[in-house]
């Protein structure tokens, strides 16, 4: 069954009679389209594909060929909207914005309404094939690769910019691409979870957080170390065994039909019983695949469970302001009988001179 396939079971389960699918990530995964400009309908039997002038040529080679492409003008509603059956036709009103939804609307035939539908491809996506997770295994191994490269290449008396580029020069030189903005964050730096790269000169004796990530065929990894770079004060140590303790821990809860926000909790309350609770902000996970941040999520206001087929990070991290922080975080298939942990750079702290 394709992705259409599954997708106009969901729409059907849904009261719908057919999906405006505007987000490109989306768009991409039901129908193989790469390009900036394109959307989709799928209903019952409908698997319409529009896009522009411009990329006419590219949707031929790329759109699956279950896909009835056409060309519309470079604003897509009005044609898109010539496409809808009569009856309940959703959009992703996640994405839509407002002043978009107020065009289509202009456009919409008699008889039809539209109606918000949430992330139903989303849902969809959580689940990867086989072919997803080679994609992923294959960009988690390169994160790997960079980061050892890193440790021989060495920290201290670099800036954190520096090296930062060097890591994604380095996913480039491999035939990737960043998934993100590489972070790296020493001393008080890596209390900011989404720290930018300056031009800080990384020092001996400070703890440093690298995260990063690559993308191979659009999928994405997602890897985070923290290094020492020499004799650590004894409460930065405490703090990094804690959270690798803790890590590894909530490892061992990941498996297919554990609550998501259960996950959570189990990694939150041995944070919290060591004192620590409230420097542990962020959520434990999140979703990755077409992007580096998706369904499902392992937080306190996380739904559902985890599922076969699901891929997230697993990241608890303590930060304290001014200071130092820790994180770690591998990149996890979630598997029938546990999961599969495809980040495999060690978690020990090291020290990188």
């Amino acid at each position: 069954m394709s992705r259409a396939d599954r997708l106009e079971s969901v729409v059907r389960d849904e009261g719908l009679d057919a999906l405006l699918v505007t987000n490109l990530v989306n768009v991409r995964y039901l129908s193989g389209y790469t390009g900036t400009n394109g959307l989709c309908v799928i209903g019952d039997g409908l698997r319409t594909f529009l896009t522009d002038f411009r990329y006419v040529t590219q949707a031929r080679h790329e759109v699956d060929g279950g896909f009835d492409r056409r060309q519309g003008r470079q604003d897509l509603l009005e044609d898109a909207a010539k496409s809808f059956p009569a009856g309940r036709v959703g959009f992703e009103d996640h994405h839509l914005t407002v002043r978009a939804h107020e065009r289509l609307r202009e456009f919409v035939p008699e008889g039809t309404e539209l109606v918000p539908a949430g992330r139903l491809v989303e849902r969809l996506r959580a689940v990867k094939e086989a072919e997803e997770l080679a994609r992923i295994r294959e960009a988690a191994r390169l994160a790997d690769e960079v980061l050892r490269e890193l440790v021989e290449r060495g920290l201290p008396g670099r800036t954190e910019r520096d090296v930062a580029l060097e890591l994604e020069d380095g996913m480039r030189a491999r035939g990737s691409e960043p998934s993100f903005s590489s972070i790296v964050a020493g001393a008080a730096n890596g209390a900011l979870p989404h720290a930018r790269p300056g031009d800080r000169v990384i020092a001996d004796g400070e703890l440093v957080v690298v995260d990063l990530g690559c993308v191979v065929d659009g999928y994405c990894s997602d890897c985070t170390r923290t290094f020492a770079t020499g004799p650590l004060p004894d409460d930065a140590a405490d703090v990094y065994n804690l959270v690798l303790e803790t890590q590894v821990a909530a490892l061992g809860e990941v498996r297919s039909g554990a609550s998501c926000r259960g996950v959570d909790a189990f990694a939150r309350e041995r944070i919290e019983a060591a004192g620590q609770g409230e420097r542990f902000g962020h959520g434990l996970g999140h979703g990755v695949g077409l992007e580096v941040h998706e369904l499902p999520t392992l937080s306190r206001a996380a739904e559902g469970d985890l599922a076969t087929g699901n891929v997230v990070t697993v990241e608890p991290g303590v930060y304290l302001p001014d200071r130092f922080g820790v994180r770690i975080e591998d990149l996890v298939v979630v598997a029938d009988r546990g999961r599969d942990v495809i980040s495999t750079f060690p978690k020990e702290l090291q020290t990188v001179g």
